[in-house]
C-alpha cells in the first residue's frame, strides 16, 4: 500500500495511528506530498481528483480517498479492532468519529481563516463560529468523561488526533481549561506508541 501524506494533517495522522493500531504500518509506503489548501500536488491529483491527503493506493492498485474510507479499509484488512462489526457499539463509535471529525474540520477552517485569508478579508464571526463548534465538541466529550477510557477505536483515535491538532496549531487556545477529565484522558491516550510515533511535524518511526 502507498499513502500520500502530510506530517501536519490531522486526517493523515488519524490514518497513521489506525495503521499502527491495526499492525499495518510496515505494509504502507509513505509518500510525502506538498498538497495545501490552495496549491494542489499534481502527483496526488493524478490519483485523486480532489488533490487531497490522505490518499491511499491499495495493494490492488485501487485508490481510496478520505480518511474515513481509508480507516474503514484498514480496519477490514487489518485485525478489525478499531471499528465494531455491527450493532449499537458500531454506531456509537461511528457517531463519535463523526463528531470528532467535526472538531478537526472546524479547526482547519478556523486556521485557514486566520492564517491564509488576507487580513482585510478576514471574517471574525466566521472564525468564532468555528471555534464555538470546537468548544461544543470539547464539552460533549468532557461530559462523556471516563466513557472513553479503555477504548481504542476510530472514534477515540480521531478525538485524540483532533486535540493534538489544537495543541499543534492553536497553542494559545486553552482547550483544557475546565475540562480536566478530557485533558487527563488525552494525556493517557497520547502515551500510546501509535500516538508517540505520529506526532505532528516529526519523522515517523515505528520500532
Amino acid at each position: 500500500m502507498k499513502l500520500y501524506y502530510s506530517p501536519h494533517s490531522p486526517y493523515v495522522r488519524k490514518v497513521l495511528v489506525s495503521a499502527v493500531e491495526l499492525d499495518l504500518f510496515r505494509s504502507i509506503e509513505l509518500l510525502p506530498s506538498t498538497v495545501g489548501p490552495i496549491e494542489r500536488d499534481k502527483i496526488v491529483v493524478a490519483q485523486n481528483p480532489l488533490g487531497q491527503v490522505p490518499t491511499l493506493v491499495t495493494g490492488c492498485d485501487s485508490v481510496l480517498t478520505d480518511s474515513r474510507v481509508i480507516c474503514e479499509y484498514l480496519n477490514e484488512v487489518g485485525n478489525g479492532s478499531i471499528l465494531p462489526a455491527s450493532g449499537p457499539d458500531r454506531f456509537a463509535v461511528l457517531t463519535d468519529h463523526t463528531i470528532a471529525d467535526g472538531l478537526v474540520n472546524a479547526a482547519l477552517l478556523a486556521r485557514y481563516e486566520d492564517v491564509l485569508r488576507p487580513a482585510e478579508k478576514r471574517w471574525e464571526p466566521w472564525y468564532e463560529a468555528q471555534m464555538n463548534k470546537i468548544r461544543s465538541v470539547l464539552d460533549y466529550f468532557t461530559e462523556k468523561g471516563g466513557g472513553q477510557d479503555g477504548r481504542v477505536d476510530v472514534g477515540t483515535i480521531t478525538l485524540a488526533c483532533g486535540l493534538g491538532y489544537l495543541d499543534h496549531r492553536f497553542p494559545d487556545f486553552d482547550w483544557r481549561a475546565g475540562r480536566s477529565s478530557l485533558a487527563a484522558w488525552h494525556h493517557r491516550f497520547s502515551e500510546r506508541p501509535s500516538m508517540q510515533a505520529t506526532r505532528f511535524g516529526v519523522d515517523l518511526l515505528i520500532e
